[in-house]
């Protein structure tokens, strides 16, 4: 699981390396791939959540694996909210484009706390990763509030 999280990780430098431009050839291609990346992200994120409310049972190393790669794939969704990827198979609403620094300021609000789970499942303790959980679960639920459609 390690290599996965380490090669998660070096995709994800390089992906944020290269100008968002040069990422998608089409705008349907950036919308793949930030509905893939928030994919990942929220399953690995749902595994951890599913033990922190007592729906799986809990597995310290599980848990740490899990938001580890959460954490990772938090990071890489936002480049590819381009120019032209609002029209298409998104729930993304316009306010994206209209208002970019408050959608900026709640994705990194998400990831500061998806960063924060990792670091919280790295101790193993049920109680930290509860907390963490709820605190990165109303991140993404404001963000999903004001920019995505229903």
């Amino acid at each position: 699981m390690r290599n996965i999280a380490s090669f998660i990780l070096a995709a994800a430098a390089i992906t944020l390396a290269a100008p968002a431009s040069a990422q998608f050839a089409k705008p349907d291609d950036a919308i793949k791939y930030r509905k893939s990346a928030l994919t990942v992200m929220a399953t690995h994120f749902g595994r951890v959540a599913a033990m922190a409310s007592g729906r799986a049972p809990f597995d310290a190393k599980a848990a740490a694996d899990n938001a580890a790669i959460a954490d990772a794939m938090a990071k890489l969704p936002w480049a590819a909210f381009v120019e032209g990827s609002d029209k298409g198979d998104t729930k993304a609403k316009a306010d994206i484009w209209s208002d970019g620094a408050k959608f900026k300021d709640a994705n990194q609000k998400m990831q500061g706390e998806m960063s924060k789970l990792a670091v919280a499942a790295k101790t193993g303790s049920l109680d930290s990763i509860k907390a963490a959980v709820g605190a990165t679960a109303g991140a993404c639920k404001a963000c999903h509030d004001v920019f995505r459609k229903d």
